[in-house]
């Protein structure tokens, strides 16, 4: 008897699948299988595929592939249709992948098997769909978590977690190559030390791994004597863990099988096909996150790398001052960008903070924030003042910007195209020269933000400081200088603007929410650190999402920020000292005639000096006045104008002074102003507003000054507009 009879009397066909010429060879058995005329025939694949449930044949795809890569049988069960798309029958495949690179020939049976009634205990149509869908499931979870995994600890916990639908592995280990040597990444299941014998061994060596690396191709052992018959030398090592089955399955990126992943069993597995397909996909997945988390690791290395070779040290101690100043990149790329701070001692015996941010966040803002940072300390330690400094280093920057050009033109085409190593890149930068002996500061600033003092009751300022255009704008650019003392116990805060704008904020909104975490007076007692990392935090923490800003646009930004405490009571950073109870609160503002728009910031700072005085409408009135003072300066004479103001006293029984200083020697005059009058009131709203008011002259020009005092009356050394100190005019 042939023996396609004897395959036809038990239902089993042959069939021969080519897609190289994309035709199926079925004898006459086959043929009726799938529902064809039963005879020897040789048909077009599209033919046979229509014939199967679109469900089926997608899972024949994969387990085609499988069995081809582990050179193994490819076993299927297979729902035939018809034209009408009805079930005729079930049919179970089993056939040897022919693979020769992309084409591939599958030669083997179709054989009938019996369809279960629904309802009966051995529906296998259920119990398979059941097991597909929880297999999906769980491919879906295991995908989402490994690609959530940022680090290669993280992917082998995630490994560690999984739990596979209906086979769950209790021991799992990563092995690695390196050279040709194989040693374990990580382990779950094993007692600490139980991965010695394999922590490092030759890929010559007789053991599943290894054999995996060398020949890219699973390794299923279903029993342990399948595994001792396979692996003698190595058995007594795995003999001693208690497993009965084991799979062993590469771990191949591009081409590459870079590891194994070994899943080991305490009950027997078959491995069948569909569990091998789930170990399969699973193995791909935890080799494709394993090289992610090692890129992520290798940038990581690398930025690390560049920042501490790009970020300073403190340097030691200064007596009388501490420092503190955290660096965050944004979080893309290789998390390196173009802020920077350094802290620089000077010549004299001072020393300087700098901080400065260049546009953009790439490695060319990096690359430009390294060259800037070692401009400016150069030139500060050749003992140059800050606005020279800061007039070197716009010229230095100009310079980088006018050599690239030059060095693009002599390159010719191949430098066409780089538009963006063309464009010129600005930078902010804020330069502060110190004296830790007195507390005097003298600023430069290059359109980066002001600095912020917290003064030793909580109360925060931000600095109005004369300012210049960014670096490397004009390269001839002069930048003033602004002087004020530190006072005991204050702390001055310098930030970029990432600290600002992170998280939707614009300049108001941000610093709103910065002078917040100032002010709070649980943050008295706070070392300096701890108040550094409270501001990264209030940024970059969980409670920045409570805390976002009324722009639509949440990019991130690199933040740098220094923070310099002058010792004293009241800063948290250490000190010791003797403070009044109720410590003064003062501040001081240039207005210069060519800058008449910083009367604004000078009406800003008395608002947020007496931010809880008890009267508004005493604040409204101080601000008036102010701006009258200041603006009558401006107008009436050719000098700039030096406000200082001071509150002093108990809370609900202070006393405010605030003086304009200016270089004319002629006094204000009362005038009688008519209705329409543009000016002319100064001197009335002094006498109408003011507690006391009065005119003192100087050596070079004059200083106006009123008080106010929180009460609401008279100052208690009989401040009712002493005749005394008050011009007799006419």
């Amino acid at each position: 008897m042939r023996t396609e009879d004897v395959l036809a009397a038990v239902a089993t066909g042959l069939w021969r699948w080519d897609n190289v010429s994309g035709t199926v060879s079925l004898d006459s058995e086959a043929a009726r299988l799938l529902g064809l005329p039963p005879r020897p025939a040789t048909v077009p694949e599209s033919a046979v595929r229509s014939r199967f449930h679109p469900v089926d044949w997608n899972e024949v795809n994969g387990i085609v592939s499988l069995a081809a890569a582990e050179g193994t049988l490819a076993e299927a069960r297979l729902r035939i249709m018809d034209e009408d798309g009805r079930v005729l029958r079930t049919v179970r495949s089993r056939s040897k992948p022919m693979v020769d690179r992309t084409d591939f020939q599958l030669i083997g049976t179709l054989q009938e098997i019996a369809e279960p009634q629904p309802g009966t205990t051995g529906d296998h149509t259920a119990i398979t769909g059941d097991w597909r869908r929880s297999r999906e499931a769980f491919l879906l979870d295991a995908g989402r978590a490994l690609a959530e995994a940022r680090s290669t600890a993280e992917v082998l916990r995630v490994a560690a977690s999984l739990s596979m639908p209906g086979f769950s592995p209790d021991g799992l280990a990563v092995f690695g190559v390196a050279g040709d040597r194989l040693s374990i990444i990580g382990h779950h299941g094993h007692d600490a030390g139980d991965e010695g014998p394999f922590s490092d061994m030759r890929l010559e060596t007789d053991y599943p791994a290894a054999e995996v690396v060398r020949t890219g191709r699973a390794i299923y052992l279903p029993s342990p004597e399948e595994y001792k018959r396979r692996f003698p030398a190595t058995w007594p090592l795995a003999q001693r863990f208690g497993r009965a089955s084991w799979a062993f399955l590469p771990l191949i990126v591009a081409g590459r099988t870079m590891g194994t992943w070994m899943a080991a069993f305490r009950h027997p597995v078959s491995f069948s096909p569909d569990e091998r397909s789930v170990l399969t996909t699973v193995a791909r997945m935890l080799a494709q996150a394993l090289q992610r988390a090692g890129v992520a690791e290798s940038e990581r290395e690398l930025s690390t790398g560049l920042q501490r070779s790009m970020m300073p040290t403190l340097g030691p101690e200064i007596p009388g001052m501490t420092v503190a100043a955290r660096y965050v990149p944004t979080g893309g790329g290789l998390q390196v960008g173009g802020d920077w701070y350094d802290m620089i001692p000077l010549p004299s015996g001072r020393f300087a903070l700098v901080i400065g941010d260049v546009q953009g966040h790439d490695v060319r803002a990096a690359g430009l924030m390294g060259q800037l940072r070692i401009a400016v300390r150069a030139y500060a330690s050749e003992g140059h003042r800050p606005d020279a400094v800061l007039s070197r280093a716009s010229r230095f920057l100009a310079g980088l910007h006018t050599s690239a050009l030059g060095g693009a033109a002599g390159a010719g085409p191949a430098a066409d195209g780089d538009d963006d190593f063309l464009n010129p890149r600005f930078a902010t930068c804020l330069y502060v020269e110190c004296d830790p002996a007195t507390g005097v500061l003298e600023l430069a600033r290059a359109g980066h933000p002001e600095p912020a003092v917290r003064m030793t009751d909580g109360t925060v300022l931000m600095r109005s400081t004369a300012g210049g255009l960014p670096l490397g704008i004009v390269p001839d650019t002069d930048y003033p200088t602004t002087r004020f003392t530190l006072e005991p116990g204050e702390t001055m805060m310098l930030c970029t603007d990432g600290l600002i704008e992170t998280g939707g904020h614009d300049l108001d909104t941000g610093w709103a929410r910065l002078k917040s975490i100032l002010e709070s007076e649980a943050h008295g007692s706070e070392s300096l650190e701890e108040l550094a990392d409270l501001l990264v935090s209030a940024v970059h923490g969980p409670s920045s999402h409570h805390t976002t800003g009324p722009l639509a646009d949440r990019r991130e930004d690199d933040i740098a920020v220094v923070l310099l405490c002058r010792e004293g009571a009241g800063c948290g950073c250490g000190g010791a000292g003797t403070a009044p109870v109720r410590p003064a609160r003062r501040t001081v503002i240039t207005v210069a005639q060519v800058e008449p728009e910083r009367i604004a910031s000078a009406r800003r700072q008395i608002r947020e000096l007496l931010h809880d005085w008890t009267d508004p409408d005493q604040v409204d009135s101080a601000v008036l006045m102010v701006s009258e003072m200041v603006t009558n300066v401006l107008m009436h004479t050719d000098g700039d104008a030096l406000l200082v103001a001071e509150a002093v006293g108990e809370l609900g029984a202070r006393r405010l002074r605030v003086e304009v200083a200016d270089s004319s020697d002629e006094l204000p005059h009362k005038r009688h102003p008519g209705e329409m009058a543009s000016s002319g009131r100064g001197v009335l709203l002094m006498e109408m507003l003011a507690d006391t008011w009065g005119v003192d002259p100087q050596g070079e020009g004059k200083s106006i000054w009123f008080e106010l005092c929180e009460t609401g009356g008279g100052s208690e050394d009989g401040g009712d507009g002493d005749a005394a100190s008050v011009p007799v005019l006419d």
